[in-house]
């Protein structure tokens, strides 16, 4: 399992950001190409068009389809070779259409299996907007097209911390609404499940935030943490997830006391990931639990200022490969180990009762007592 070359689907986000400069500088890496086999979705001529702003030495194949890709090679399915203008650090509607168009070819791919994970490069989620694209980001419409009636959850993480959210990309007006008993049990469900599967921590410990200034001070700043939060908790502990809190956000980062679990519950979006990026912006990976899929993207936006310039720091996305590949082998380890237990019992049974009663092993006479 370990040598088996994982096939990553990359798509190439906004065309005039920094996602093909992010993609390419990992990938300028040799070492890169003994561990996956990448298959990036975009358009050949866009490519070669921020290979050379960037003045980079980087090669790679134009194929038609994701069945055509080979190992030891730079891969780029053709979504569409059309000439599209590249306006670096400026959102255009043209740029939006290019980076869904990549999105849904990948999301086909997925689902006919010729690729094993997917990683996303960033995107602008107001023009990549349509009819085809009505949602607030990526998390929200790859839980759509592949989820299968599971619910998505968003993950912040590096080898240090792992940050998830009860809401996501929702305005602040309205997160007090969503933050009810059973969006909490919900999340910390999934979050504790993927802990387990997807990073194999045999029993994960979660911290969860509370929603208001000083976890509410017994009231005075709000009533969420005594009327929803700890019942939720209590709640979810019975069940066997083990989690604490509520514990107030500012304290707790401050502290570094989330080096005390293993993930942590974050009510809202700024929350919980102003922190996260203040502590691993470099190196930060957004990764999509819940979902059949494994679905990874670099910690960071378009970075429209620096497009086009060569100054895009690549870590993140290297990042988000690694763990896409890794959270792959830890479930294929843990699918393994947990598959048809029962059915495995039922044949080592029928294996014993083949070799008939048990029996002690036969006692050899030693040649002193022989007669």
């Amino acid at each position: 399992m370990e040598n088996e070359r994982i096939r990553v689907g990359i798509t190439h986000g906004d065309i005039n950001g920094v996602g093909y400069e992010v993609i390419m500088k990992t990938f300028c890496e040799p070492a890169m190409l003994e561990i996956c086999t990448p298959i990036i979705y975009g358009n050949p001529k866009v490519m070669a068009c921020h290979r050379n702003a960037l003045e980079m030495n980087l090669s790679f194949s134009a194929i038609q389809s994701a069945e055509e890709a080979q190992d030891d090679r730079l891969n780029l399915v053709t979504v569409s070779d059309e000439e599209v203008k590249v306006d670096f650090g400026r959102p255009t509607r043209e740029a939006g259409q290019a980076a869904l168009a990549a999105m849904e070819q990948a999301i086909h791919d997925y689902k006919d299996g010729l690729i094993d994970v997917l990683v996303t490069a960033p995107i602008n989620k107001a023009t990549i907007q349509s009819d085809e694209f009505n949602f607030p980001g990526h998390t929200e419409y790859i839980q759509a097209c592949v989820g299968d009636g599971a619910e998505a959850l968003m993950v912040l993480m590096n080898e240090r911390i792992k940050v998830a959210l009860v809401t996501t990309h929702l305005p602040i007006a309205r997160v007090a609404e969503a933050v009810n008993e059973e969006a909490i049990i919900s999340k910390l469900r999934i979050f504790h499940d993927s802990l387990k599967r997807d990073f194999g921590i045999s029993t994960p410990r979660i911290a969860v935030l509370a929603l208001n200034p000083h976890a509410g001070d017994h009231g005075l700043l709000g009533s969420e943490e005594d009327t929803i939060i700890r019942p939720a908790l209590q709640k979810a502990s019975e069940e066997g997830i083990p989690c604490f809190g509520p514990y107030a956000a500012d304290g707790f980062f401050g502290s570094r006391s989330y080096e005390q679990y293993d993930g942590v519950l974050a009510m809202y979006h700024d929350q919980g990931l102003t922190a996260f990026k203040a502590l691993a912006m470099d190196e930060g990976v957004n990764f999509t639990a819940g979902l059949p899929i494994v679905r990874t993207s670099p910690d960071h936006g378009t970075a429209y200022d620096i497009a086009g310039k060569g100054k895009a720091d690549e870590a993140s996305m290297r990042q988000a490969v690694y763990t896409a590949i890794d959270v792959y082998r830890n479930r294929q380890v843990w699918d393994e180990s947990h598959a048809n237990p029962l059915e495995k019992l039922y044949h080592e049974r029928r294996e014993d009762d083949r070799r008939g009663p048990f029996m002690p092993p036969r006692r050899e006479t030693p040649a002193n007592e022989k007669d």
